[in-house]
């Protein structure tokens, strides 16, 4: 297993992920631009941030953001109905494709990594937000455009830090985590 994961494989693998989704599950063609390196992603003044956890010998966070204008397009597509502004279906469409772009990502990596899962996606809508990681770690960004629209795909990951056996509470052979 490697210390550290190759960055151009990953922006490869979420490329490809993304392209596939979007044009299989859309019918919408993305234009790839190229991908870079940061301390925290920089996130739109108003849009929809989606977040997933990655869990196994490496962890870490991916998410997608995007437009609420670009939102309501991915539902649009995915529900085959209009949609003018954010509610319950826009936040759902956008749920649905960080799940399956990142789920299919996740699965590449477990050929590299091994065994992973894959949390519940977050999403969070509004103006002027930020996220932020509790540990400073670079964060792969690997962009695309639909139209004049940015969609940007967030990953970062690192190794475990804790053993399995040190995630069981002291005096008790249960993993302190529940995995549903």
């Amino acid at each position: 297993m490697e210390d550290k994961l190759d960055q151009n494989q990953i922006a490869d693998l979420v490329r490809l992920a993304t392209n596939d989704v979007f044009s299989t599950m859309l019918g919408l063609e993305l234009k790839p631009l190229e991908s870079f390196s940061v301390a925290e992603p920089e996130l739109p003044p108003a849009g929809i941030l989606s977040l997933i956890g990655f869990a196994g010998s490496w962890v870490g966070t991916g998410s997608m953001s995007c437009s609420t204008a670009l939102a309501c397009q991915l539902a649009d597509a995915l529900f085959m109905s209009p949609h003018s502004a954010v509610e319950e279906e826009v936040m759902d469409a956008v749920a649905e494709m960080t799940n399956m772009i990142l789920g299919y990502v996740k699965t590449e990596l477990e050929e590299i990594l091994g065994p992973m899962m894959l949390s519940i996606p977050t999403v969070i809508y509004g103006r002027n937000f930020i996220k932020r990681s509790l540990h400073k770690r670079e964060w792969l960004v690997v962009p695309f455009l639909s139209g004049e629209e940015r969609l940007e795909i967030h990953i970062c990951m690192a190794p475990d830090p804790a053993p399995p056996m040190e995630r069981i509470r002291p005096g008790s052979s249960k993993p302190l985590g529940l995995h549903v």
